[in-house]
C-alpha cells in the first residue's frame, strides 16, 4: 500500500524559493530565541501595545473569545492562549464524528502507510521517529489513519480531544524548533520528526489514539492540563510518564487536553480505520470542534 495513493496533502510541491527560505532556517539558535520569546511574553510592561499591534497584523477575531477586551489581558501569553466562550465551538451530533482538535489548517490527513505519514507532496516520515521510538504504539496505529492541522499565529491556540479517552502516557521528545509554516512544511523532510514535540497516547472506545503537539520556533512552552508545562525541560533526553498505572484520567471528546504558548501543528492519529469528510480540501480550515471524520467501525454504545 502506498500512502500517496490514500492521503492528501497540500498540492504544490516545494518551491526554489520554499527552499531557499528554509535553508535560511538551519544556522538560528533556535532553542534560543525561543526561550527569549517565553520571558518577553510574559512580561506584562510589553502587554498592550504587543497584543494590539499582533490583532491588528494578523486579523485575530475576538467575537467568540470568553474575554474579547484586548486590554484585559495582563500578558501576550495570557492574550495568546485566551479560552473561548461557552458554546463558541460546538460539538458534532454524531456521537462517531471526529471533531477537529484544533483551529487551523489542514496539512494533510489519510491513511498511515505502512507506519509512514504524508508531510506534503512527495515527503512522508516515519511514525515510529513521530512517537520518539515507541515501537508498541506503532505497531498499533501503523495502518490507522491521520489528520495534520497547522495553527497560524491568528488561531485559537488550545488542543482539544477529537475522540474520548483514556490517557495511556505522555511523552516529551526533544528536538529541534524549525518552523512550521507551509513552504518550510513542503521543503523539509522530516520536519515533525526532528522537531520538539509532545506525544500523548490514549485509549479510546475504537482503538488508540495519539495527539502529537509538535514544537515549532517561538513556540516556546507546550501545555497539557494533566501535567502543566511540559516544555522547555531540563536535558536533551527522551521522557516517558506512564499515566495509565498511576490514575485513569478520562478525557471527553472536545475536552481541552493541551495549548501551544505559540502556534504550531497537531497531529492525530487513530487505530481504527477512518472516513475523513471529502469536503476537507488540504490546506483548506477547520475549527476546533467541527467534525472532520467519521469512525468507519464504531464501537456499540
Amino acid at each position: 500500500m502506498n500512502g500517496r495513493t490514500h492521503a492528501r496533502v497540500m498540492t504544490s510541491p516545494a518551491s526554489a524559493a520554499d527552499r531557499l527560505k528554509t535553508l535560511a532556517l538551519h544556522p538560528l539558535p533556535q532553542h534560543l530565541l525561543s526561550r527569549a520569546v517565553f520571558s518577553l511574553t510574559r512580561r506584562r510592561a510589553l502587554a498592550r501595545p504587543t497584543i494590539r499591534r499582533f490583532a491588528r497584523a494578523f486579523d485575530v477575531d475576538m467575537d467568540d473569545a470568553a474575554e474579547p477586551d484586548l486590554d484585559a489581558y495582563p500578558t501576550f501569553n495570557a492574550f495568546f492562549t485566551r479560552a473561548l466562550k461557552p458554546g463558541a465551538r460546538p460539538l458534532p451530533d454524531d456521537p462517531n464524528a471526529i471533531a477537529s482538535p484544533a483551529d487551523g489548517r489542514l496539512s494533510a490527513l489519510g491513511r498511515v502507510a505502512d507506519a509512514r505519514l504524508l508531510q506534503a507532496k512527495g515527503r512522508d516520515y516515519s511514525l515510529l521517529e513521530l512517537l520518539g521510538g515507541d515501537g508498541e504504539a506503532t505497531e498499533r496505529l501503523g495502518h490507522g489513519s491521520f489528520a495534520t492541522i497547522y495553527l497560524s499565529p491568528r488561531d485559537y491556540h488550545r488542543v482539544h480531544m477529537p475522540r474520548a479517552g483514556t490517557l495511556l502516557s505522555q511523552t516529551h521528545v526533544p528536538g529541534r524548533l524549525y518552523g512550521v509554516g507551509p513552504h518550510v512544511v513542503r521543503a523539509l523532510d522530516g520536519l515533525y520528526t526532528r522537531n520538539e514535540r509532545v506525544v500523548s497516547l490514549f485509549e479510546t472506545a475504537e482503538g488508540l489514539m495519539a495527539v502529537v503537539l509538535v514544537g515549532a520556533v517561538n513556540v516556546a512552552a507546550i501545555e497539557t492540563v494533566w501535567h502543566g508545562l511540559v516544555t522547555p525541560p531540563a536535558g536533551r533526553t527522551i521522557s516517558r510518564v506512564d499515566y495509565a498505572a498511576a490514575r485513569r484520567m478520562q478525557l471527553e471528546r472536545g475536552a481541552e487536553m493541551g495549548r501551544f504558548n505559540m502556534g504550531s501543528t497537531v497531529v492525530v492519529v487513530l487505530e481504527n480505520a477512518t472516513e475523513w469528510d471529502p469536503a476537507l480540501a488540504p490546506d483548506g480550515s477547520v475549527r476546533m470542534g467541527e467534525a472532520i471524520g467519521t469512525i468507519t467501525h464504531p464501537t456499540a454504545r
